[in-house]
């Protein structure tokens, strides 16, 4: 690497100035406030199918009978904050809100971000063995992570490609997420020591700096692999599809949300983005049984588009 380059990654992850999970003096005029507003009423059925509504029809997500407790665990914060009495006052806050933002921490609030690297490893080892191969003598790689959370996924995979495939080919990640929050973490990409645990060593050294001082058991992706992950909003449901064709996406442990219908058509929406014989990754605990689709079985949790009828 040039003199800049070294400029540049010299500096360590005190050089952060908010990290995740910080709390700071700010708490307490945000605690006060919430007390002060007091405890918004319990929620009604009626409020209930509101919610239910507008998560379907903006985010497709299929909140079943029986979830009222989490809807009221999950929004209650935010009520609190905004000084809402009734769930169905916070919800005509959400439809008249012309920013969209409340939408958004609607989305939010509703789904959970739960991650870590290499999470569901047979993924990556398929990359390696067999996706990867097939790739060779391409001079650029693009890769989709459409439900990338707080960054784990994607950098992963960012990183599994790196390892395998030949010096200089150019590595790029599309990561997507409805979360806001999350995104925002993906874009920070520092983590806290116990969660790069399972990284090899030589990842660590090469792709991360250490924290010290108050940073101390934090690591932050070096910048120049942050900036090979592009990180932007996405509604799988409803926003215009990227123009590339993918050779593989990844679209993990999201669609357990969704009902029947929803699923065929997102996966018509992610099938149409892969280029042809590329490749789709799902959650291994979710299954395209029952979902109509045009995506050939390959193995668990691993689809593959066909190659078009001219062969090519």
């Amino acid at each position: 690497m040039g003199a800049r380059r070294n400029a540049k990654d010299s500096r360590n992850v005190g050089d952060v100035r908010s990290a995740p999970d910080s709390r700071g003096m700010g708490d307490i005029g945000v605690a006060v406030e919430e007390a002060a507003a007091g405890e918004p009423r319990p929620l009604n059925q009626a409020e209930f199918q509101h919610i239910r509504r507008l998560a379907y029809s903006h985010f497709g997500l299929d909140l079943k009978e029986g979830k009222q407790a989490l809807v009221m665990a999950r929004l209650g914060k935010s009520m609190r904050r905004e000084g809402f009495r009734s769930y169905e006052q916070y919800c005509r806050h959400v439809e008249a809100d012309t920013t969209g933002q409340a939408l958004a921490e609607l989305g939010d609030a509703l789904t959970t971000n739960f991650t870590s690297f290499l999470r569901e490893p047979a993924h990556f080892d398929f990359l390696r063995a067999t996706v990867f191969p097939e790739l060779a003598g391409r001079r650029s790689v693009e890769i989709w992570s459409a439900a990338c959370s707080t960054g784990e996924e994607p950098y992963s995979i960012l990183f599994t490609a790196l390892d395998k495939l030949a010096p200089g080919v150019d590595v790029r990640i599309v990561a997507t997420d409805v979360s806001t929050r999350a995104l925002e973490a993906a874009r920070r990409a520092t983590y806290q020591a116990e969660r790069t645990q399972g990284l090899p060593e030589e990842w660590l050294r090469r792709y991360f700096l250490k924290g010290n001082g108050e940073w101390q058991g934090w690591h932050r992706l070096k910048t120049e692999y942050r900036e090979r992950v592009q990180t932007r909003r996405f509604n799988l449901v409803s926003d215009p599809l990227p123009p590339a064709g993918f050779p593989v996406i990844f679209c993990r442990n999201v669609m357990i949300y969704f009902d029947k219908a929803t699923q065929a058509a997102v996966v018509r929406r992610l099938s149409a983005a892969l280029e042809p014989e590329g490749y789709l990754m799902i959650g291994h605990a979710e299954s395209l049984a029952g979902v109509e689709h045009d995506l050939q079985y390959v193995k668990p949790a691993i689809y593959r588009k066909p190659a078009r009828r001219d062969g090519r």
